[in-house]
């Protein structure tokens, strides 16, 4: 069984992913990780995230980069969104990701093009969102409580850049897929956005938790 999960930043949609995989027993990836390790990787190359050839030239990460905890820095996913929108880096980081999908028994992934580009063949397939001004007060009061002195508007701001960035790009823009429930929860909490996200997933494939 593959379950693709989709949305925007701060959505959400990486707590679902987990508490789906935890549900179902599978494996699940952050996509979204990958790409800050590219975007992390041209900052410690000393390179420019905007430039094509600097960000592929990172996609070469060695694989201990991926438990670094500087890759849930918020500038590092500033980062992250500058090199997803180059072709390249898309595309050398896809075929990992198509076989993470695709290894026997299934998975869960989540991301920004899992449903359209990465398993369009998944079997559920989610699309979470919420309003930005919800997804920036979530972020503002999760880096607050990291001790990151931000104000709100810049958070909001920054998820407004994101958002443009991440449906503009011309190679696999964020957008929903045509089967993937809509799952917005600017009015849910964290229980009830899961519990709809598993009723969903039960419904569309049977349970197997």
């Amino acid at each position: 069984m593959i379950i693709a999960v989709d949305g925007p930043t701060a959505s959400g949609k990486g707590t679902i992913a987990r508490a789906l995989a935890a549900h179902f027993g599978l494996p699940v990836l952050d996509t979204g990780l990958l790409y800050r390790a590219v975007g992390y990787q041209t900052q410690l190359n000393h390179g420019d995230a905007d430039k094509a050839e600097d960000a592929l030239a990172a996609c070469d990460f060695p694989d201990s980069l991926l438990d670094d905890p500087a890759l849930r820095y918020e500038t590092t996913g500033g980062l992250a969104s500058r090199v997803s929108v180059h072709p390249a880096v898309r595309k050398a980081l896809r075929r990992r990701q198509v076989d993470f999908a695709n290894q026997p028994g299934g998975a869960v992934l989540d991301g920004r093009d899992i449903g359209t580009v990465i398993a369009p063949h998944a079997d559920a397939k989610l699309f979470v969102t919420a309003s930005p001004e919800e997804r920036a007060r979530r972020r503002h009061a999760e880096m607050l409580g990291r001790g990151v002195e931000v104000g709100f508007e810049a958070v909001l701001a920054d998820i407004h850049a994101r958002d443009a960035r991440d449906t503009g790009r011309a190679e696999a823009p964020l957008i929903r897929a045509e089967d993937a429930l809509l799952l917005d929860n600017t009015a849910l909490d964290r229980d009830a956005a899961i519990a709809a996200a598993i009723a969903f997933v039960e419904g569309k494939v049977g349970k197997r938790g």
